[in-house]
């Protein structure tokens, strides 16, 4: 009788998924049980996830995938849940493009200096990290209320086990975790006026999280036990942990509706330039740290097809293939395109602005985008191999624009590297990675990285065309 398969509950900024995958030491199959969409919901002034929801889909996905050996959870990072003293969620969280963290950053950075925070946490300045949407919510009658504060994804294992912990990886984005000792940067926290007595104790991908309660059981039609492994519950964490890489000298890009483009190292970069440059240092799996730069991804497309209610993405790429190329570009990781809504406009604005024609049409919309997409991987990766003082001799595209075999050339263009492109559900075969390992299954970390490169469909794209229009497309960006 065959082994049972691994349950990943992965979690992202526009949809839910619950995939199994069966996995030894040279095979690895993954499959998808249940699909659902995320939908945040805007309530008054307030732009909330609908958790609720998202539990609900969990719980289906789970129904639909059948009897598991284990499972984990992983999702976006920085957003969060509080609980009163009885343990029940003090309302719906906060989504981290709401605007109730404008202007907020000042007030933290009266008590602790922007660049002593990032010596104190690596972490670059994002007006949604947890940090500063605790620093907004100081004076409200929730957190005045609140007794625990969970992170996403260990909200969910609690409602799913009653056991409450903090996962590390994710806890290294809320600018409050010191990436050299993977333990909370408690002087810091207490300068900032944020209480780490809200959080409970850390907890490491491989840990044990608990086993699902019996009304889950009974509500999902699985017979007990069924233990929940922590994972890497950082989505990108787990991602990372899924990049292919057969060599050391590699870059990544995970790709969806945000790219993370960076490298990984083994030690934090805190240097002064290193803030200037907006790069973080967020925790992966073995003591690694993600050295790598947030880019607004294929957001700008989300939310452009949105605008246009436009569905068909395929048609969209072959115009946008066919559109001239470079005739303008925008800095694809700009804080003024964080916010939904009129995205088009916004982009004709910013080449407006930057004295660059305006796109005219869709297909030149798409196009500007992905360019600008392209030439954003391009600036991170080798701002990262130059701050951290490393070779890059091939990047990784993991994630959803895996798929995206425009944005993947015009990548490997930009970067005038070669580029591996898959797997596509990477944060997911990293999650069911961790509990394979955790489960004596698979081996360490190059291992888990060899039977991927081995069992995954992968794409490599040469680069081509002339990298000189490249050069003069990053700086039109760079010094506009």
């Amino acid at each position: 009788m065959p082994e049972l398969p691994y349950a990943a509950i992965d979690l992202g900024a526009s949809s839910g998924r619950v995939m199994t995958a069966r996995v030894t030491r040279d095979s690895l199959t993954l499959t998808e049980s249940h699909r659902f969409p995320n939908r945040p919901v805007r309530t008054g002034d307030a732009l909330q996830w609908d958790i609720l929801a998202l539990y609900a889909g969990v719980l289906d996905g789970l129904r639909a995938a059948g009897q598991v050996r284990s499972l984990g959870i992983d999702s976006w990072a920085v957003d969060f849940g509080l609980l009163d003293a009885d343990g029940r969620l003090l309302g719906n969280p906060y989504h981290y493009r709401d605007t109730r963290t404008e202007h907020v950053a000042e007030q933290v950075w009266a008590k602790v200096p922007p660049s002593e925070l990032y010596a104190a946490t690596g972490i670059q300045y994002a007006p949604f990290n947890t940090l500063y949407q605790l620093a907004a919510a100081r004076d409200t009658a929730q957190l005045r209320s609140a007794e625990q504060l969970l992170l996403i994804p260990d909200l969910l294992t609690y409602w799913l086990t009653g056991r409450t912990g903090t996962e590390l990886t994710n806890a290294s984005t809320t600018q409050l975790i010191d990436p050299a000792t993977g333990d909370w940067a408690r002087a810091t926290a207490a300068r900032a006026g944020i209480d780490l007595g809200l959080f409970p104790p850390l907890r490491r991908p491989g840990d044990p999280a608990g086993e699902l309660l019996p009304h889950v059981l009974e509500e999902t039609g699985l017979t007990g036990p069924v233990p929940v492994t922590t994972v890497a519950s950082h989505d990108t964490a787990s991602a990372v942990a899924a990049v292919p890489a057969t060599t050391p000298h590699f870059a990544y890009i995970c790709t969806g509706t945000w790219s993370l483009a960076g490298l990984e190292l083994t030690s934090p970069v805190r240097s002064e330039e290193s803030r200037a440059a907006n790069f973080t240092n967020e925790l992966g799996i073995d003591g690694t740290v993600r050295y790598l730069r947030n880019i607004m991804g294929l957001w700008l497309l989300q939310e452009c097809q949105r605008t246009w209610q436009e569905t068909d993405l395929i048609s969209l790429l072959d115009a946008a293939a066919k559109a001239q190329p470079l005739r303008s570009v925008v800095d694809a990781g700009h804080s003024d395109f964080l916010a939904p809504g009129g995205m088009p406009d916004r982009i004709a604005a910013a080449c407006r602005a930057t004295g660059q024609p305006e796109p005219r049409t869709r297909a030149e919309t798409t196009r500007c985008i992905l360019d600008s997409l392209a030439l954003a991987h391009r600036r991170a990766v080798m701002d990262a191999a130059r701050l951290a003082d490393r070779e890059v001799d091939v990047v990784h595209i993991v994630g959803g624009g895996a798929r995206n075999a425009l944005l993947c050339q015009l990548t490997a263009d930009a970067c005038g590297l070669p580029v591996v492109a898959g797997p596509a559900e990477a944060a997911a075969l990293g999650n069911v990675l961790v509990q394979a390992r955790a489960d004596g299954v698979v081996g360490d970390l190059a291992a888990m990285r060899q039977l991927l490169a081995t069992t995954q469909p992968l794409t490599r794209y040469e680069p081509r065309g002339d990298r000189a229009a490249w050069t003069a497309a990053h700086v039109r960006v760079t010094t506009s």
